[in-house]
C-alpha cells in the first residue's frame, strides 16, 4: 500500500465561518452544498474542514444523500435507541429534551472533512446533515473552520 502525497510544506491559511440553519422539527437537513460553496470561496486548496454544532440537542452526520429512506430509517433508529417519555429525570424543557441529548451524544456535534483540490473529499453518496432531535422547529448555529494551503 502507498499513500499519495497531495501537498506538503506550504504555509497554512485559515478561514472561519458561521451558518444559521432553520429546522422544521425532528429530522435531517442537508447542508452539503452550502458547505461546498463556502470551502470553494476560501481559496484554500488542501486542508481540513471542521464543522461544529453549537447545541446539545442537535447533531451533525455524514450520511448517504441518494435515498431518502436512509434518513427515515435513521430517525426510526434514533427513536428506538432514545425514546421519548422513557422516564428520564431531566424533563424541564419537555418530554423530547432528554432523548434529544442522548441522540446528540450518539451522533456527535463535530465533523472533520479533508479538502483536496478545493473540494471536500466526500464519497459519491455522502452528504453533510444537521440533525434536529427536538420536535419543534429551532434555529441552529454551525461554526466552520478550514485550515490548509
Amino acid at each position: 500500500m502507498r499513500i499519495e502525497t497531495l501537498s506538503e510544506g506550504e504555509i497554512a491559511r485559515q478561514a472561519s465561518g458561521r451558518m444559521s440553519v432553520g429546522t422544521r422539527g425532528q429530522g435531517l437537513t442537508e447542508i452539503t452544498d452550502a458547505a461546498a460553496d463556502w470551502v470553494s470561496g476560501t481559496g484554500i486548496r488542501h486542508g481540513l474542514l471542521s464543522v461544529f454544532c453549537r447545541h446539545t440537542s442537535a447533531s451533525l452526520l455524514i450520511q448517504e444523500n441518494a435515498d431518502p429512506d436512509v434518513r427515515r430509517d435513521l430517525m426510526t433508529a434514533f427513536d428506538r435507541l432514545a425514546p421519548r417519555n422513557a422516564g428520564y429525570v431531566h424533563t424541564t424543557e419537555g418530554p423530547d429534551d432528554m432523548s434529544a441529548h442522548i441522540r446528540t451524544v450518539l451522533s456527535g456535534v463535530s465533523l472533520s472533512i479533508p479538502v483536496v483540490e478545493g473540494r471536500m473529499s466526500l464519497g459519491t453518496w455522502q452528504g453533510i446533515y444537521l440533525v434536529e432531535h427536538r420536535d419543534r422547529p429551532h434555529r441552529r448555529d454551525l461554526i466552520f473552520h478550514l485550515i490548509g494551503a
